[in-house]
């Protein structure tokens, strides 16, 4: 498959580019590691995946990384699974956030779909990140133990999280969208110590009142030693109620203490960031200290091109991998907005660009599906001055070209809408873009730096043009550095390496053009990816196959033609049911009630049964493919599939609603 658009869409401005701070990297490299590079980005990157130790050592001289004591090596083994980045190397990632703001600048922005907010400075920051580390001290934290959120995306997460890290406590958090058991089924694998919770979030002009769930969670969770308890909307708290200690957030974070911050190995757990699989529980993914501060670096430094001075918003919730991201921004120096709400609500669709003006961002990070709601109801972001919007971000899915042109037109040429891939697993991109890299409509301008991109056909030959799976050959270092309960590294392996042994499968469709980019066609996988955060059809199974009506439930998300996103569940309704419009509801609730809003499907369709591989298997994937036109024989060998005929049944069915779209 050769790239539609062979022109590309926009250029680099001489200018930019030459201020941006990848230019003054590669001008770092060539005096310091004889690399010519300039402002070719092709060149930067084949040194960057040629020369590993080179390239990561560089990455961490020209960032001044601050470490307790030296690394021995850049990478001890070249292998995968397995790679060890600079052993010897003690470093805190706290340290790093914390130390490049200063005391009366802005450092995080708090901010709602309301309009309101308020600043919090550098010095606040890390006022309140020492009180709360103090705290947790105080109540038996220490390095290795897990502390948990249960938060919207405010500035107390950002706090709680930085706090953990700088005892070497391990971070996890989870968005308050999520039901009760939903979030247990993560945190309660990590036998937490600390859980912080909010008595609510706002969302689309509704106050959500979270205190039951965040009691309920807390009861769920035996390990713990106390909750901290964040009044982010004011309601009355429950602390009576809780069966360990609770803290209020202003007891917690209004001490006057000094920070310090553990020296720990590079490879130190930082965080657990859950990827919910197809069947089971959702798998824990721990990244390390040293490797994360690395890769974010590298992203929001150089791709990004964020320093102090500059601020971000982006979009999201605490369980998406962005979250991690907008923490990161404050390793640039840049400040970072925080946002409670809906991306456009009913009262005010406009908001975020509203904000963003007001504000004087500079980089303004989105989903496909925003931008293309912007363009459907007619919402023009132009209506106010966005001339401070350096680049748009976007990531989530593919986003379609006809996106491009609208940025342009209604947010300004001035900007540069910059696609990006990337995933979880990494906490990072696999793909995007860069302020020397040209842009083309609907596709990633290149691979990341450090990043050994490939396209894999099956018998993991790379391919130019064609549609393979994303792969990637050399190491990085903000690879996993394991699954939470997996000592053995079975599901680690299992998860990237057991279709082509030593070399990364990622699970998404690609093709890497002759002109060097990255056209993302969708998960190969199952995984569910809605709006950029990654849904386990096991929690939407879990809650509907429990109705008495339901005899058995299948969900498939399949990425469109126009850059939609399409999530239908199917379902065998119990004999003598009919699935009306009531049922529909219990069943809309169902899965509100014990997963999340988020994970409510497109439509609830009756189908006869739902297709298994003879080992009891749901072919989630080949039915996804049917749906989106894939010939069955390319799906999946009917041998291997329990009810043959069902082939035939889905096939139809996404033949008929593509024949309907098109009508």
């Amino acid at each position: 498959m050769t790239s539609p658009y062979p022109d590309p869409f926009s250029t680099p401005d001489p200018q930019t580019a030459a201020a941006s701070r990848i230019v003054d990297f590669a001008a770092w490299a060539a005096q310091h590691r004889g690399v010519s590079a300039g402002s070719d980005y092709a060149a930067l990157h084949r040194w960057s995946v040629t020369d590993l130790e080179g390239f990561w050592s560089a990455i961490w001289e020209y960032f001044q990384v601050d470490a307790d004591t030296p690394y021995e090596q850049v990478l001890a083994a070249e292998t995968m699974p397995g790679a060890r980045w600079f052993p010897g190397a003690t470093l805190n990632y706290a340290h790093h956030a914390l130390r490049k703001l200063a005391d009366d600048d802005v450092a995080v922005l708090a901010l709602d779909e309301t309009g309101a907010g308020y600043e919090v400075t550098g010095g606040q920051l890390r006022s309140q990140v020492a009180s709360v580390a103090a705290t947790l001290r105080d109540l038996g934290v220490a390095a290795g133990d897990r502390v948990v959120g249960y938060l919207p995306n405010t500035p107390h997460a950002i706090v709680a999280f930085l706090a953990a890290a700088s005892l070497g406590a391990v971070w996890s958090v989870c968005g308050q969208d999520y039901a009760p058991k939903a979030a247990a089924d993560r945190f309660a694998q990590l036998e937490p110590t600390v859980l912080f919770a909010a008595d609510g979030y706002l969302f689309n002009g509704t106050v959500h009142d979270r205190r039951e769930a965040a009691l309920e969670l807390a009861r769920a969770l035996p390990t713990l030693k106390a909750t901290v308890l964040v009044d982010h909307v004011r309601l009355p708290r429950l602390e009576a109620a809780y069966p360990s200690q609770a803290v209020s957030w202003a007891a917690a974070a209004g001490r006057s203490e000094q920070l310090t911050c553990v020296p720990l190995p590079f490879d130190h757990p930082l965080w657990v960031v859950f990827s919910s699989g197809t069947t089971g529980l959702p798998k824990g993914i721990v990244h390390g200290h040293g490797g994360v501060l690395l890769e974010h670096l590298k992203t929001l430094g150089l791709h990004s091109d964020l320093r102090p001075g500059d601020r971000l918003l982006w979009y999201t919730t605490t369980h998406w991998m962005m979250w991690n991201l907008v923490a990161s921004t404050l390793l640039t120096g840049a400040a970072t907005c925080t946002y409670d709400g809906s991306p456009a609500p009913f009262a005010k669709p406009d908001v975020l660009w509203e904000l963003a003006a007001r504000h004087r961002v500079t980089l303004f990070g989105t989903s496909p599906q925003y931008l293309l709601g912007m363009a459907k109801f007619g919402i023009d972001p132009s209506v106010h001055d966005l001339s401070s919007v350096r680049v748009v971000g976007c990531t989530g899915s593919a986003v379609p070209a006809s996106a491009y042109p609208w940025v342009r037109d209604h947010v300004g040429g001035h900007a540069v809408l910059a696609s990006t891939s990337g995933g979880t697993d990494i906490v990072s991109g696999f793909a995007g873009s860069a302020p020397t890299t040209p842009v083309w409509a609907g596709e990633l301008s290149a691979p990341n730096l450090g990043v050994a991109l490939a396209a894999y056909d099956a018998e993991g030959r790379p391919v130019t043009d064609e549609v393979g799976e994303l792969v990637v050959t050399r190491p990085m270092p903000s690879m996993p550095l394991h699954f939470w309960n997996d000592p053995d590294g079975s599901r680690y392996r299992e998860a990237y390496f057991s279709t082509y042994p030593g070399v990364w499968r990622h699970g998404d469709w690609i093709t890497h053009t002759s002109h060097g980019s990255v056209i993302v066609h969708g998960r190969s996988d199952s995984t569910l990816n809605r709006n950029g955060v990654r849904l386990g059809s096991a929690d939407i199974h879990d809650a509907v196959e429990r109705l008495p009506e339901i005899t058995e439930a299948l969900v498939i998300g399949a990425e469109e033609p126009d850059g939609g996103y399409w999530m239908p569940l199917f379902v065998v309704p119990a004999p003598g049911v009919t699935l009306d419009q009531a049922l529909r509801e219990k069943i809309k609730e169902a899965i509100r009630a014990e997963a999340s809003p988020r994970h409510v499907p497109d439509e609830i369709l009756e189908v006869p049964a739902i297709p298994h591989t003879r080992t009891g298997k749901k072919l989630e994937v080949p039915v996804k493919r049917l749906l989106q036109g894939a010939p069955a024989e390319q799906v999946v060998n009917p041998t291997t599939v329990d009810a043959p005929e069902l082939l035939d049944y889905y096939a139809t069915l996404g033949a008929e609603r593509r024949s309907r779209a098109r009508g």
